[in-house]
């Protein structure tokens, strides 16, 4: 997957997990389960390349609306 066999930050351990990636584009948030390569110690997550397009494809839908093949999961509020 990536090109490391320690943590290029602490050089700890990483081993591959499903992880949840929030992604922002406009006003809007989606979220994405998608498998990465994490550090046991500092938890730093490696992605690989057709993790990082994808995380791209989805930034651009959120910001230019594009979001009907997006399943709603409810509502954001900011508090003041």
């Amino acid at each position: 997957m990536t090109p490391f066999n320690k943590c290029p930050i602490c050089e700890g351990e990483i081993v591959k997990k499903d992880v949840d990636k929030i992604l922002m584009g406009g006003t809007n948030t989606a979220v994405i389960r998608v498998e990465a390569e994490v550090c046991l110690h500092c938890g730093e997550r490696l992605y690989s390349p057709e993790v990082i397009q994808k995380f791209e494809k989805i930034r651009f839908k959120l910001s230019h609306q594009q979001t009907k093949d997006f399943k709603l999961m409810g509502q954001a509020f900011q508090v003041a």
